[in-house]
């Protein structure tokens, strides 16, 4: 596809794990009643501004108050119109598939056929321990609630039998369903996500919060030729890319970003043993061979078509509170990044 028809059709959307803590010395937010207060607003307003997308993605930790994104995104349902709300992601592997298949099910009914469901294997681990799951069992947990969810949602009534959870004798799911939920995977990494994906015929969403983008087109690759290899239609195939960014107007908001990042990449870097993350280092990675969409409006336009020419894509998502911006400087990216950069994409 050319890089006009993309641009044409790309989606753009907006992703949260509703931060709650920042490490920089002067933004720290303690009252969670006023976050999520914000985060609605935040919402309110991508779907006031056309934008197509909003998820939230579950973490079981202090500095994030998603551990419930389903609560979030039914009450998103009732002051939003148009804007798909979905998870980014769902940790399948300590989740019960039933029961996320009520639920989404339910949200769809709430929010008239806006639910999507992402599904994947998480970045973090602490909802394996949080709700009794051995983390040796990782891959087959996955595996076999994949299983499980697919085929439910195919179906009203179901048996299935595995390992990992109670078997399903003749079960029937309520609420029954109109039309089978969208269902995504995301992946980071890892080429085994990427083809099981594309075996299943299941759109992916590739998250790229490190390195060249370049590195993520074999994955695109990979998953384009076992998707087609497998039987799929290339007119069915979806992927979507997702990214850590932020649109602002002058130095100052930058300056801020970056603190705010740091700070939040750092306390991450500390548990899993990275690098410390530093201020050449985020140089570097909002230019255009790194990996956060930062800059200007215009800016990030021009980074968002060059990435296309290699990683073409339906759908664009944008991680905007890495690290808790203040909640005006936050509504103000959201604006700027669905008029200005949608502007500049759309010439």
């Amino acid at each position: 596809m050319a890089l006009g028809d993309i641009m044409n059709t790309l989606k753009l959307g907006l992703v949260s794990f509703v931060e709650h803590k920042s490490n920089s010395k002067n933004n720290l937010i303690t009252d969670g009643e006023k976050r999520l207060e914000n985060l609605l607003e935040e919402i309110k307003y991508a779907d006031a501004l056309g934008l197509d997308f909003f998820g939230i993605g579950e973490h079981h930790r202090s500095d994030y108050l998603a551990s419930s994104p389903i609560t979030i995104l039914a009450a998103a349902a009732s002051v939003t119109k148009n804007i798909t709300l979905g998870t980014a992601v769902s940790v399948l592997s300590s989740e019960d598939p039933v029961r996320l298949t009520e639920q989404y099910r339910t949200l769809d009914l709430l929010s008239k056929g806006r639910a999507e469901l992402m599904v994947g294997r998480g970045s973090f681990i602490e909802s394996f321990p949080l709700f009794g799951f051995n983390l040796n069992d990782y891959d087959l947990l996955f595996s076999e609630r994949l299983d499980l969810l697919l085929k439910l949602n195919q179906n009203n009534a179901i048996s299935w039998h595995g390992k990992t959870r109670a078997p399903l004798n003749d079960v029937q799911i309520y609420p029954t369903m109109k039309k089978p939920l969208k269902i995504s995977i995301g992946v980071g990494g890892t080429e085994s996500s990427v083809i099981r994906a594309a075996k299943l015929g299941i759109p992916m969403v590739i998250a790229i919060i490190g390195g060249n983008p370049k590195y993520f087109k074999r994955h695109i690759d990979l998953y384009k030729h076992f998707y087609l290899e497998s039987g799929h239609k290339l007119e069915d195939m979806e992927i979507t890319i997702n990214f850590h960014g932020y649109i602002y107007e002058n130095e100052a908001d930058l300056n801020q970003f970056y603190e705010t990042y740091a700070a939040q990449m750092n306390q991450i870097g500390i548990e899993r043993g990275w690098s410390k993350f530093t201020r050449g280092r985020f140089d570097y990675a909002i230019g255009m061979d790194g990996h956060l969409l930062v800059g200007d409006s215009k800016y990030v336009a021009e980074k968002i078509k060059n990435i296309l020419t290699f990683l073409p894509a339906q759908r664009l998502l944008l991680q905007f509170t890495v690290g808790n911006m203040p909640h005006d400087k936050t509504m103000n990216a959201i604006r700027l990044f669905a008029t200005e950069v949608k502007d500049y994409l759309k010439k």
